[in-house]
């Protein structure tokens, strides 16, 4: 049976590939972005199967119109990839509040947004898969790109709590964490705060180089992980294993190293 996707962030990158993918083995697919003039072709090459839809993640009520939007054409909505967001660089010190709360609009809370619009939907078929697409950067951060991993972050630590919450309903949730890909992420949208002089040698010993992957290679991973019957709730795009499991080794083994302090803080219960 064909799927009903609803994925964000359409215009470009993950979002076009993936919308893509589903459209070229026969599914349907509700496309939105902010432009609908960068989705003309899609509806060029799938007319029929493909409903674009503008939408600003940012905007609730936009949201839950283009849910009833969805519902309205094809009957149902299979599959949700809450795709859309930017990435913004500066150090923590140099972020403003104007800026962090920008970030965080679009990355945590449009993805809130959506995700409560599909809800209803979802419960009521009693099936429906989530994929938040979080990025390495909600499982490991990097000095100078903080907001962004505080986006992240932040819709790990909900969506983690979104699947206990719905899974009684049919539901899965799963957060999608690609590494770095040859995507035009870092031209398209990234911000950019004012760089205070005192962190300039602070930027060139931390810089990072990055292994690249080929976006149109996490096509097939994405349609095994929707056509999966249990899927993870946990999916790593790219050759990061390896330095992710070194990163939560340390991590664990800095709470072993604690445990006395730990155990102490915790009193003697009955005293």
């Amino acid at each position: 049976m064909s799927k009903v996707w609803f994925v964000t962030g359409t215009s470009t990158g993950f979002g076009r590939l993936w919308a893509e993918a589903a459209l070229e083995r026969g599914d349907r697919v509700v496309a939105t972005a902010r432009n609908l003039e960068a989705l003309k072709d899609l509806e060029e090459r799938f007319s029929g199967s493909v409903l674009t839809l503008e939408l600003d993640v940012t905007d609730r009520e936009g949201a839950f119109a283009a849910v009833d939007s969805a519902v309205e054409r094809f009957g149902r909505i299979d599959v949700v990839v809450n795709n859309a967001g930017y990435g913004h660089f500066g150090m923590v010190e140099e972020v403003s509040e104007r800026e962090l709360r920008q970030q965080m609009e679009t990355n945590f809370f449009g993805a809130v947004w959506v995700t409560q619009a599909v809800l209803p939907v979802l419960r009521r078929q009693s099936s429906g898969h989530l994929l938040q697409v979080t990025s390495e950067g909600g499982l490991r951060s990097y000095p100078g790109i903080g907001a962004y991993h505080a986006s992240k972050w932040a819709l790990e630590g909900l969506s983690e709590s979104l699947w206990q919450e719905v899974e009684g309903f049919g539901i899965h949730v799963t957060c999608v964490e690609p590494g770095p890909y040859a995507t035009d992420w870092l031209d398209r949208g990234s911000r950019y705060s004012a760089e205070l002089p005192d962190y300039a040698q602070a930027r060139i010993e931390n810089a990072v180089v990055f292994e690249i992957g080929e976006a149109t290679a996490t096509k097939p991973a994405i349609l095994a992980l929707v056509d999966a019957e249990h899927p993870p709730r946990r999916l790593l795009l790219g050759r990061l294993f390896p330095k992710i499991e070194e990163l939560y080794q340390e991590r664990l083994q800095t709470w072993r190293d604690w445990q006395p302090v730990s155990l102490a803080a915790f009193g003697t219960p009955g005293e």
